[in-house]
């Protein structure tokens, strides 16, 4: 194996292969930057299509719902299974294709949880994008190594050394080219691989499939000498042994030392080599896979999970090797029409056979996995049995969600599970009929188990049914589904904005909460303060000041509980709360009356009513913007966007058109598509990202109340 010889290979998965031999990785990018297409490409060349699938004509193999093959985005992250020989040995990679559309962002959060490397692509003549920037930084989160692969060199505009630049720049990475592209645009015709220090060019009659060595042109071979001397330069630097024998003769590092000493540092995260290549025109994938062969990690490589035992809270360890107990995380939940619920799951530790129960330690109940499956797109192959450091599926499974541990019943685990950005928007749904209200029901909720960022509510005033998401692409797709897989026609309100509410000023509030029902009563005593929380807090900042024993500690938990229960209906119009500082103060308790649901209860009283002595604000959503227009049309979208509310931070000359970046408030944009394209004749393009919660202004917010309760509240 490249980069671990002093490893002794002693174990096996399921499929005899050595679990040094296991690459789990996805591939994440901008939309548009070709994620699709280079899978594609990687499962022709693999072997395991017999034809090329193409994102434009609707046949790619991962892009298999219909709304993907109509829309040509991908919009679920589909997992497949792919097999290469390098070096003499067959390698198993387990690849996670994830979307692109910001939308969709739940899908590459959840992949990256609990893959062990990543590609990230990035477009040759868009460079660093927004949610490039997105998805690295997802990537940072969960420290998972990657490697770049700069795709669409064959694009006009294209320019590789640019992109690095952006790379280095924009998402501080350390970028260490391994190839150098022969030309750009229409003459980019092959790679130069400056480890081997050769060139290759691809036949286009096999589709890329046979590849050769040719010449490193004249004109670029001091360039190549340049990239490749810093190369090998700073894999000298990462040993002694290495520097003394660069020192002593700087062509001696052989081809296996750099792949080792780049592996190495790519696996703890110092760098990303980066390779290049056009996967339309079949170019550079061969490569690619070699390359995520030798620098991505193993399970083998990574380092073993911690989790906290349930039943006694201390930390254990789980090792990637089958003789450990079982331990494996959910990390995506589907509904299949033929199998039922699916549960996409990343074994970390043990093994798991087919027929098994095991504890899904984040409930505390038992769940018999009675089928396994290793996925394709949306096909499934059966499994007696899956191992350390593969990834499966679980099917006909009843309890199990996203993000939930599953594990030894003897040996219960704990992992980290996976947080998930809230809905900015949110639309009123209902059947046309009322045949229908029980199937919509039990439609949403299966849709809703699959996205941890859709959610349903029932508004209290007017029993409407409310779904929210992360966009009007979203919730587009979330009723297009229903009206093909469950075969219900609904009728949507207009797309509203999800609203939140905070406090501007501090106010101090006592209560004493007493109830006397003629045997044991109830009894609490409260003094609080509410202020606005701390810059960047989200959620209930509780601060416990009470001492001498005033309320007894063990109450303490059930008065947090109590006022964490008031985030969730603001004092204005009963939007969720943002963030709020409480603190507790005093208090006093009775000796017979007082217990913990007295103070819980007390404290949701406490809270609702110092919020409505506090001056309320409500705020709301602001989102990144990305235009990508040509240049007639600059003024006029630049004048739309600042009508708008709208910020205009930068502007980006690309190629022929400009890329105008900033933020606006979400309530202005609702059916901006439309009208970008009347401004430019259909020529530009929009895409949005959440970014903040800000203080609406305060004729807006008069608007909204208004609008909502029919009259506006006065301090």
């Amino acid at each position: 194996m490249e980069g671990g010889e002093d490893k002794k290979v002693i174990r096996y998965s399921t499929v005899s292969e050595i679990l040094e031999n296991i690459r789990n990785i996805g591939i994440m990018a901008h939309i548009d930057a070709g994620k699709t297409t280079t899978t594609e490409r990687i499962l022709y060349y693999t072997g395991i299509n017999y034809k090329l699938g193409e994102v434009h004509d609707g046949t790619a193999t991962m892009d298999w719902m219909i709304q993907e093959q109509e829309r040509g985005i991908t919009i679920t992250s589909a997992a497949t299974t792919v097999y290469w020989h390098y070096n003499d040995q067959k390698y198993r990679i387990n690849l996670i294709d994830t979307p692109g559309h910001v939308d969709f962002t739940v899908e590459v959060e959840r992949s990256l949880r609990v893959l062990d490397g990543a590609v990230a692509l990035f477009c040759a003549v868009g460079g660093v994008e927004p949610q490039s920037e997105t998805v690295w930084k997802q990537a940072n989160k969960y420290n998972v190594p990657r490697i770049s692969f700069i795709n669409k060199m064959d694009r006009t505009g294209a320019d590789f050394f640019n992109v690095i630049t952006q790379i280095r720049e924009k998402l501080g990475g350390n970028p260490i080219p391994v190839q150098i592209p022969i030309g750009a645009e229409e003459n980019f015709t092959g790679i130069v691989d400056l480890i081997k220090n050769k060139a290759f060019a691809w036949d286009e009659d096999s589709l890329g499939r046979d590849y050769f060595e040719i010449p490193i042109p004249d004109d670029i071979k001091g360039l190549v000498n340049e990239y490749r001397t810093r190369l090998i330069e700073g894999t000298a630097e990462e040993s002694e042994h290495l520097m003394s024998k660069f020192m002593q003769d700087p062509d001696s590092l052989t081809e296996k030392e750099i792949i080792a000493a780049l592996r190495l540092a790519t696996i703890e995260n110092r760098i990303t080599p980066v390779l290049c290549g056009a996967a339309f025109k079949n170019k550079g994938i061969q490569l690619l896979i070699d390359a995520i062969i030798k620098y991505l990690p193993s399970p083998f490589d990574k380092p073993a999970v911690k989790g906290i035992n349930p039943y006694t809270e201390k930390e254990e360890v789980r090792k990637p090797d089958p003789e450990e107990p079982f331990a494996a995380l959910a990390f995506k939940i589907a509904a299949d029409p033929f199998v039922g619920r699916i549960a996409f799951f990343r074994v970390y530790s043990g093994k798991l056979e087919a027929g098994t129960t095991v504890l899904n330690a984040s409930t505390g109940t038992k769940e018999r996995i009675n089928r396994i499956m290793l996925m394709h797109a949306n096909k499934q192959n059966p499994l007696r049995q899956i191992e350390a450091g593969e990834i499966g599926a679980a099917v006909g499974i009843k309890n199990i969600h996203t993000g939930d541990t599953l594990c030894d019943l003897k040996h219960p685990v704990l992992l980290e599970s996976m947080t998930f950005p809230e809905p900015v928007i949110n639309m009123a749904i209902e059947p046309r009929t009322q045949d229908d209200i029980d199937k919509l029901t039990m439609a949403l909720a299966k849709l809703a188990e699959e996205d941890p960022t859709f959610k349903i509510r029932t508004d209290d005033e007017t029993g409407q049914t409310l779904i929210s998401g992360m966009g009007e692409l979203h919730l587009d797709i979330i009723t297009d589904r229903l009206r093909r897989e469950f075969n219900i026609e609904v009728s949507c309100g207009a797309p509203q904005v999800a609203y939140k509410e905070a406090i501007m000023n501090a106010v101090l509030h006592h209560e004493v909460y007493k109830k006397q029902t003629g045997g044991k009563g109830k009894f609490a005593d409260l003094l609080i303060e509410i202020s606005p929380a701390e810059k960047g807090f989200k959620g209930l900042q509780f601060i416990n000041e009470i001492r001498g024993g005033n309320i007894p500690r063990e109450f303490i938990p059930a008065i947090e509980k109590g006022l964490r229960s008031g985030l969730s209906n603001g004092p204005l119009v009963g939007f969720p709360m943002e963030s709020i500082n409480v603190r507790l103060i005093d208090g006093s308790y009775h000796s017979v009356d007082s217990d913990a649901l007295a103070f819980q209860i007390a404290a949701g009283i406490a809270f609702r009513k110092a919020c409505r002595k506090a001056k309320s604000t409500l705020l709301e959503p602001v989102m990144k913007f990305e235009i990508v227009t040509p240049n007639d049309y600059i003024g006029e979208v630049t004048s739309d966007i600042n009508k708008r509310r709208g910020h205009v931070e930068e502007i980006q000359s690309r190629a022929s058109d400009q890329l105008i970046l900033g933020k606006v408030p979400l309530a202005e944009m609702f059916g901006y598509v439309t009208t970008l394209r009347s401004i430019t004749s259909g020529r530009a393009t929009c895409m949005l990202e959440f970014s903040h919660y800000a203080q609406t202004p305060q004729e807006i917010m008069n608007e909204v109340l208004y609008k909502i309760r029919g009259f506006v509240p006065v301090y």
